[in-house]
């Protein structure tokens, strides 16, 4: 067992690893540690990782998940709870969204082959638990029977995520990299399998699915990703591979016809600030997964939850045109109404919210629901969350972000 205090140390410094290798992002995931047979302490609801002390982290009674103090602790507690309960040999969790297990989580299948090196971390097999809503008892309950049923040191958690355990901080941190290692080698075998090649990297994959799903043989014309931020009047414009920053004034430009002044990607990102006020930053991403995914589908629908929340229900896909810029930003616009994603025909995406980091979370929770959507297509299976359990998860996601946003306006 662990001394209380440095359990709660113990845990600080696994979020800022956590940060740090890219296991988790922003807020998301969660960490504990046991300290006795009857408690673990546990990180708290909703706190950066990288703000975190000791006096935040939270101690929780194993059998009836109670706690003291004005603290809440994380949500999914009592998941932690269910493997201390099952586990005595495991005294660290990390729960992660790491990429590449989130991936093969929507596969909702086991992994039942693990190369021997990892075999002597994880364990010979990966198991799949039943997929539930965050923070739920059913998701509760998938945990607990999966337990029973494996003493495998990583569970992965359907459509969403990962557990990790360890004897220790740093066993559970061996699980977690080697988690992922495991599942990108599940992949490459499967398109080896698939192809009778060999994946060098995820490229050849994307390519593959790609070519072979794509949506038409005339491909959109290519558009220049610009980033963008309101400010005030005007929007800033940054170009993601480097150039001049160009500031547009979004009362006087936004009737005004494409000229040769400006590139017509410009009126596309005008026209989503002046119809959604509620957006003050745009990223235009055309990370690998994400590019491929524009290729090949109509409708990006939710295979991981955080995409749910985050992203939208789905990502639907619409062609811009810089050639007929302002006829063709409407048609963005209007597939972007109530998301804050849309895909661009052979282009990428946009991502949208209120701030650059939201943005940036956007473009995180894309990417990983892209790769999803890409290995869902290699195994064959069509796994995405049903749309009333989307909705539900986006409308909570968003009513839980606006309170806490006003909350931290007022200084709570």
């Amino acid at each position: 067992m662990t001394d209380i205090m440095e359990a709660k140390k113990l845990i600080v410094k696994a979020g800022l690893r956590l940060l740090e290798t890219g296991l988790i992002a922003r807020t998301w995931g969660n960490v504990s540690c046991r300290v006795s047979d009857t408690h673990f302490a546990i990180t708290p609801s909703g706190r950066a990782y990288n703000t975190l002390t000791p006096d935040d982290i939270v101690l929780v009674k194993i059998d009836d998940l109670s706690y003291e103090g004005d603290i809440k602790p994380s949500s999914e507690k009592g998941v932690h709870a269910e493997v201390y309960k099952h586990r005595p040999d495991i005294n660290f969790v990390i729960h992660t969204h790491q990429l590449n297990a989130s991936m093969i989580s929507v596969l909702r299948s086991d992994i039942n082959f693990v190369p021997e090196k990892s075999a002597a971390i994880i364990g010979d097999h990966i198991p799949v638990s039943s997929y539930g809503l965050p923070s739920t008892k059913k998701l509760r309950d998938g945990v607990t029977e999966t337990l029973k049923r494996s003493d495998s040191k990583a569970i992965l958690l359907a459509n969403h995520g990962a557990v990790c355990m360890g004897v220790d901080y740093e066993d559970a941190f061996k699980v977690a990299e080697e988690l992922e290692k495991v599942c990108e080698d599940y992949v490459r075998r499967r398109f080896s399998l698939v192809t009778g090649k060999i994946a060098e990297t995820f490229e050849s994959l994307n390519e593959y699915i790609a070519e072979k799903s794509a949506l038409s043989a005339e491909k959109a014309k290519e558009i220049r990703p610009y980033n963008s931020e309101r400010e005030g009047e005007f929007i800033k414009l940054s170009p993601v591979n480097g150039g001049d920053i160009i500031r547009v004034n979004t009362v006087t430009e936004k009737a005004v016809a494409p000229n040769s002044d400006y590139p017509p990607e410009i009126y596309l990102h005008l026209a989503v600030f002046n119809k959604r006020k509620d957006v003050n930053a745009i990223v235009h991403s055309k990370k690998p997964e994400i590019l491929a995914v524009s290729k090949c589908c109509k409708v990006l629908k939710p295979f991981l939850d955080d995409f749910a929340q985050i992203a939208g229900i789905s990502a639907r896909s619409a062609e811009f045109d810089p050639n007929d810029a302002l006829k063709t930003s409407k048609k963005v616009v209007k597939k972007l109404k109530g998301r804050n994603s849309v895909l661009l025909k052979d282009n990428g995406m946009l991502c949208v919210a209120g701030n650059n980091s939201d943005a940036q979370a956007v473009e995180m929770v894309a990417e990983k629901n892209a790769k999803a959507y890409i290995a869902s297509k290699l195994f064959g299976k069509n796994n995405v969350i049903a749309p009333h359990e989307a909705l539900l998860m986006r409308f909570i996601y968003k009513a839980k972000y606006s309170k806490k946003a006003q909350e931290g306006s007022n200084g709570k």
